[in-house]
């Protein structure tokens, strides 16, 4: 966890905070762009593309078997 909170983070930026990894880190694995994954960090209203969202669960899977895409987004 990192020593500021953004009290703005979405869901899926929380549940990276919480899990101890970097948005860096995230984007060099799921192959996601920094900026994609920082405006999904970030902007809580924000729904990835279907192509986007399928590589964001895939590394989360690898993490967390039980998440789906609807713990993270409004869909």
């Amino acid at each position: 966890m990192f020593w500021w909170k953004n009290p703005k983070r979405s869901k899926f930026g929380r549940w990276l905070d919480n899990e101890g990894i970097t948005q860096v880190e995230f984007s060099e694995k799921s192959k996601v762009s920094r900026r994609t994954l920082t405006r999904i960090c970030n902007e809580k209203q924000y729904i990835p593309s279907p192509q986007i969202m399928k590589k964001i669960m895939n590394i989360v899977n690898k993490v967390d078997r039980s998440k789906r895409p609807k713990d993270f987004f409004d869909i």
